[in-house]
Formats: structure tokens, sequence, C-alpha cells
């Protein structure tokens, strides 16, 4: 499954019983044999885990996340527009970060599983551990004490798959450090299309795949300034 271009969609990451954790709506840029290409402008819709006061999950402890209830909670985001990029069958995807005048910064790598595919988007897992990476091939870990954590801990990762994610962190950071695609400059100098409107959360954010028959392809007739 292929999605079009200007196509809106939301990425989505699950927890690991199979309940969705955060959502992201997002505008397909492309979509080809390299992998799938998105665009989350600041103030796209998102869904967000909160407390039953309203905190962020991740300041909980592992231990308190097993028993504290949490809520889907629309949010926007609020960060500056960010290009998500998941290659095929990759157990990581690279998020471009821009500055205000949209000016590249640094490489975000989130380690995650291989997405799936359904009608009205991505889903995958999350694997806590991440990479920053700026333009020079400097690189630091993030969230490595939280990735430790969950290590050994019954429904998260054993030894053997952490040493495994860790490897995967480490293929994309010798990739960066080479220069080599996706890190070799492209989309460093993305423009979103100037006729793109804000991206609300679609009605069926919350869809099983297997209820995907029902999600019609939401795509906005975006004929302004060419992408690059």
């Amino acid at each position: 499954m292929r999605f079009s271009p200007q196509q809106t969609i939301i990425r989505r990451y699950l927890l690991r019983d199979g309940r969705i954790s955060s959502g992201y709506v997002a505008r397909v840029v492309s979509d080809d044999e390299r992998g799938l290409l998105t665009w989350v402008d600041s103030g796209h819709a998102t869904v967000q885990r909160v407390t039953a006061d309203g905190g962020p999950p991740k300041l909980l402890s592992c231990n308190e996340k097993v028993f504290e209830p949490t809520t889907l909670t629309p949010m926007v985001w609020r960060s500056t527009g960010t290009l998500m990029f998941s290659p095929d069958d990759a157990a990581h995807s690279v998020w471009w970060f821009f500055d205000e005048n949209r000016e590249f910064t640094r490489w975000y790598v989130n380690l995650e599983t291989p997405g799936r595919r359904w009608a009205g988007g991505r889903d995958c897992v999350d694997q806590s551990l991440d990479i920053w990476i700026d333009p020079g091939g400097n690189w630091e870990w993030k969230d490595e004490a939280e990735f430790v954590d969950y290590t050994g801990r019954p429904g998260y990762w054993d030894a053997e798959e952490a040493a495994r994610i860790r490897a995967e962190g480490m293929a994309v950071v010798e990739r960066a450090q080479a220069g080599v695609f996706p890190f070799d400059g492209t989309w460093c100098d993305f423009t979103p299309d100037p006729t793109w409107q804000v991206a609300k959360l679609p009605w069926w954010w919350d869809q099983t795949p297997d209820q995907s028959s029902a999600v019609p392809p939401l795509i906005e007739g975006a004929t302004g300034a060419p992408m690059k």
C-alpha cells in the first residue's frame, strides 16, 4: 500500500499491548521505494496520553506506568515544522527538525518497530531509545536511562533485543557520519506547499486496520509552490 502525495494520514505509536500511545496527523510528501515521507507542521493535530491529573506519562516510573490510568487527549504539534521519514521495513524513522525560519537544525532518529500500514496511516511501536544528530555528524543518545529501565521487564525487550535495538541505532549513526542518504542533504531545504492547511484530527484516527475500509483518502488540492 502506498499513500498519495498531499494525503492526510495519521502516524500512530502503539503501546506493546496494542493500545494507541500517541498519534500525529501528517501530510504525505512522497511515498516511494525509499519509504514514506510526511510533514507535521506547527498546529497540526495530535493525540497524546495523559495521566488523570493531565500530566505526561513519560514522567512516571516504569512501575507507575503499569498501574496509572491514562487517557488519549487531542492536542496540537507545538514544535516547528518537522519531516518524518520511515524507510520501508526499517526499525527506525528519521525526522528533520527546522527552526521558525524553516532552516534545518538537526535530525532525530526514533528507534521503533517496522511500521504496519493501513488505509488511514501507519502504526508502529516505539522502542524508547532515540538519537540526536547534528549536521556535522555529532550525535548523542536520547532517553537512554528509560530504555535501560525497560530492558528485561515483562512486556518489553530482553537484553538480546536491546542489543539489536542499539545496533540499529549505531548503523544509522554510521550512515549519518558517512553522509549517505538520507543524511546527504536530502530534504534539508524542504519547503512545504504554502496552500496546505493545518491538518485536523480525522474522525477515523482511532480505527483499527480491520475497520479501515470506511476510511476515505483525505487529499487537499494543493497546487501552489512546488515541493523541494
